[in-house]
């Protein structure tokens, strides 16, 4: 209930409007205090009081003016079928009737385990997902996704976010970088793999909303239903104190796992499926959306060294149950229900799963160990900094509880590859960890594909060394022939060498298991531009923009694509729209170059320089396009001496082509062993 209150925080961004039942007024305080304290201007009334006509005019305008309408839904809300907060429901629902379908506004919150399905509520609220938040405990991830949204595009109103993904630097607050070290300026396939994503949730929590009249199903027009096609939603923490999300969701990425280890059966990852975390949408929907014609839920409930584990697949086609189950063990035996869970699915399913594929689980070591390697998975997944830190610190937990614990050290050694291609660590200081972490876990676990993954990015990212990250791929496919990190590192490694036709085949084998994912769009982009198919390269990247209009570097991209196409005045267009200020910048740069307006041109490198003094291969790359080489070389060897993560995918950067006549080009790429 919307009146100022005295301490209230300013913020450019705009304010939150909290509605409430009366009796959820200690779980809105609790929200608002959060959100306060991240620097997120709230409106919400701590009294009861009621000021007649003039404080109902004051409660509609802040409906009128507010960014964010935050309705909390409960017990509560549902008891009283009459109560002010109704109509400011009514009020937010009615204005979302004049807004662009792109626009986020309304962000309801169920803070108890009321069916969102019978909820009585407004029909506009029924077409955004839902956040639960019990009792009102603001989540980092729920507060990160409230300041994402509140940032306002250049047309006004709250936009669509994006993925943030491991090389866009502006997906993360730019304060957090650490000074002297930048962040990849490219989309890594690597990402999309590793966690999943507040923004990419705030995506798909708006995606359908706001009268646009679309569903999930009919938005993804790829997303078939494969007969053996199946995704696995995060686990449902039913825990008395609701302080067991990590389990919940390292119960659903476990079995996840087990499954993608069965022949003939397509699993959703979990980049795709966690997106409807805390959503509460049909199985159906989710199924279309997605691409997977069953879908796998499940609930935790722990209780000390106990627990109870359910789960159920479910037939996304018509909604039916197919399996069902509930497993009441020690906590000492989740890894063999895991097990057990994924091998019921497969017959289920009736899918044949052979013995040496799986079963390997028995029970754990160390329980304490295997709770740290789950806090710190749910850690990263607030993908800044801290949320890093955390993880990589509760890693080292679960490896000082359990020295032998190979899992943690290979998870470890991915951590801090993304640590490094952020820039959250000198490249040096970053890479030298994730060789040490990697070939600890491959001494622990011969068996295991991943450190053999990390140590190719190693290769590929800081080393330049192509021959050894092409023996780190072999090897780690003769051991895992489905790992997804393996296939990263071979697209990756395909797309530093030029070989555009390999990268794409990855690439789109990823769209078929990740259709919801913009990055896989933006790199698809990438690799068609570097391969000379500026149209399809063009098609990539507005379908992209289509799923996630607010997502950093895209236009970025596509200006660069429009520049090559002889479009330089539709480029400058797109340029002015790019979020990311260096993007911004290195995008008007070489449109306002190729539309020949030269006084501007200079102005915008200038700034550019300024302003991304620590992007020496971006910098570079606009120099190149304008044929100064010695300019371009310059940046170029000081790009190679700071080791800049983007420098092993020069080739896929067409713009550096007005300078590969230069005897100093083949040089260059001979002294980076990309001429062998």
């Amino acid at each position: 209930m919307g009146v100022d209150s005295p301490d209230r925080v300013s913020t450019q961004s705009g304010a939150v409007f909290l509605s409430y039942a009366s009796q959820d007024a200690e779980p809105a305080q609790k929200i608002a205090e959060a959100l306060r304290a991240a620097g997120i201007e709230v409106w919400f009334d701590k009294s009861e009081l009621r000021g007649g006509d003039v404080w109902d005019q004051k409660i509609r305008q802040q409906i009128r003016d507010c960014r964010l309408f935050v309705p909390i839904i409960s017990a509560h809300s549902e008891a009283r079928l009459e109560g002010y907060f109704r109509r400011e429901w009514k009020l937010a629902a009615d204005r979302t009737e004049d807004m662009a379908s792109k626009v986020a506004f309304l962000v309801p919150v169920v803070i108890d385990d009321i069916p969102g399905a019978s909820a009585e509520v407004p029909e506009r609220f029924r077409q955004v997902q839902w956040t639960r938040l019990p009792d009102g405990e603001a989540t980092p991830g729920f507060v990160a996704l409230v300041r994402t949204l509140l940032i306002p595009p250049s047309g006004g109103g709250a936009a669509l976010p994006s993925p943030p993904t491991l090389g866009v630097r502006s997906t993360v607050p730019h304060e957090v970088a650490s000074p002297g070290w930048h962040v990849s300026r490219r989309v890594p396939l690597i990402v999309v793999a590793c966690a999943f994503l507040i923004a990419t949730a705030a995506y798909v929590a708006h995606r359908f909303s706001h009268g646009t009249g679309a569903s999930p199903a009919s938005a993804t027009t790829s997303a078939v239903l494969a007969d053996k096609s199946i995704a696995v939603l995060p686990f449902v923490d039913m825990s008395e104190k609701h302080d067991q999300e990590y389990f919940g969701d390292g119960m659903a990425e476990e079995i996840l796992g087990e499954l993608a280890k069965v022949p003939n059966l397509r699993v959703i990852s979990r980049t795709s499926s966690f997106q409807y975390k805390d959503k509460s949408m049909d199985v159906r929907q989710i199924g279309a959306a997605i691409g997977a014609r069953y879908v796998v839920e499940g609930t935790v409930r722990r209780a000390g060294d106990r627990v109870r584990i359910t789960a159920q697949l479910v037939d996304a086609s018509d909604g039916s149950e197919r399996w069902a189950e509930q497993y009441d063990r020690d906590f000492n035996d989740v890894l063999k229900v895991q097990d057990e869970i994924a091998a019921a699915l497969a017959r289920a399913l009736e899918v044949s799963v052979a013995a040496t594929e799986r079963g390997s689980h028995t029970t754990l070591r160390s329980s304490p160990a295997y709770e740290a390697y789950l806090r710190a998975r749910l850690a990263s997944d607030r993908f800044d900094q801290q949320g890093f830190e955390d993880a990589a610190e509760y890693y080292r937990e679960a490896l000082r509880l359990d020295p032998e614990f190979a899992r943690a050290a290979s998870a470890l050694a991915m951590l801090q590859v993304q640590i490094g291609v952020w820039g959250y660590q000198p490249p040096a200081t970053a890479f030298a960890e994730v060789r040490k972490s990697a070939q600890r876990a491959a001494q622990l676990d011969p068996s295991l594909a991943e450190p053999h993954a990390a140590l190719a990015f190693v290769h590929i990212l800081y080393d330049w060394d192509w021959k050894a990250a092409d023996q780190e791929i072999a090897l780690a496919r003769t051991l895992e022939s489905h790992d997804k990190s393996t296939d990263f590192a071979a697209a990756q490694l395909a797309q530093a060498r030029g070989d555009w036709g390999e990268a794409r085949r990855q690439i789109d084998a990823a769209l078929a298991v990740d259709p919801l994912v913009a990055s896989y769009l933006y790199i698809k982009g990438e690799v068609l531009l570097a391969a000379g198919r500026y149209d399809e390269a063009e098609t990539s990247v507005r379908r992209a923009l289509k799923i996630s209009p607010g997502y950093n570097w895209l236009r970025y991209l596509l200006a660069r694509i429009l520049v090559l196409r002889g479009r330089p005045a539709d480029a400058l267009a797109v340029a002015r729209d790019e979020p990311d200020p260096e993007a911004r910048l290195f995008s008007l740069a070489i449109a306002l170059y190729a539309s020949g307006r030269r006084a501007e041109a200079d102005s915008a490198l200038k700034t550019f320089t300024t302003q991304a003094a620590d992007w020496p291969f971006g910098i570079a790359a606009v120099h190149a396009f304008r044929g100064e080489a010695d300019d371009a070389f310059l940046s170029l060897d000081r790009a190679y001496s700071e080791r800049d993560v983007d420098l092993a995918f020069i080739r896929s950067h067409p713009e550096f082509a007005t300078i590969a006549k230069d005897r100093r080009y083949p040089s260059f790429l001979r002294k980076m062993k990309l001429l062998e």
